[in-house]
């Protein structure tokens, strides 16, 4: 540690100045901006007066200048009285329609649960059917009408294949006087294939239409009992 010298000593060390910090301050920026200002404007004067001229800088020309638009009037006074109550109308009149609509929605609802719970009450009201009750007589079942067979397209009295008995017999019978129709055909009264075919000749032959072919109708009949009534 070192001590301090004597006051009869003279001291050879180096004396300290102290240190001064300068920092800027806004005010001098200010004042050099202003300088600077008045030194323009004295330099302008001074070259005005010895009849120097400044240039005229010229601006590029882009058209017409837009039409500028009016702001809407800030409203004042009573005008902004006015426009207060009239939104404060405005929410009071949309909170009163959000209340009517929720109150009618809550009574719809309630109205909906009044009338299930009526309903059920009176379900449950109401006497439950007696199982001896007598049950209602049945209607006697409807016999149905009998049935009219289907007249035959070919006339009442007409034979075909699979039918037998007399009145086939007497068509074996006339069918054997024509000749090369039924050449040693059978008499034993059944309507086989080879009488049908004979049928069937016959009607060819002598321009029968009014039948089917092969069957014994009428208009058969009637050709073939007019070709063999007088043998």
């Amino acid at each position: 540690m070192p001590t301090r010298p004597e006051p009869s000593q003279p001291d050879d060390s180096r004396v300290l100045e102290p240190v001064r910090v300068l920092r800027p301050r806004r005010t001098d920026a200010l004042a050099e901006l202003f300088r600077e200002f008045e030194e323009d404007a004295r330099g302008r004067a001074a070259r005005e007066s010895r009849g120097y001229e400044f240039p005229t800088v010229s601006r590029p020309h882009s058209g017409p200048e837009p039409e500028t638009q009016e702001l809407p009037p800030v409203a004042t006074g009573e005008r902004y009285a006015s426009s207060r109550v009239r939104d404060s109308g405005r929410r009071r009149r949309r909170a009163a329609v959000a209340i009517a609509v929720t109150a009618a929605a809550l009574g719809g609802f309630a109205a909906a649960l009044l009338l299930a719970g009526g309903k059920e009450s009176a379900e449950a009201q109401a006497p439950a059917p007696s199982a001896t009750a007598p049950a209602a007589p049945a209607e006697p079942p409807t016999e149905a009408a009998p049935t009219e067979p289907d007249p035959d397209p070919d006339g009442p009295g007409t034979l075909r294949e699979g039918d037998n008995g007399p009145e086939v017999t007497d068509l074996q019978q006339r069918l054997l006087r024509i000749p090369n129709v039924y050449e040693n055909g059978s008499t034993g009264g059944e309507y086989d294939a080879r009488l049908t075919e004979a049928v069937a000749r016959f009607q060819v032959w002598y321009g029968i239409r009014g039948d089917e072919s092969g069957v014994y109708g009428n208009d058969t009949r009637q050709s073939l009992e007019s070709r063999t009534s007088g043998d």
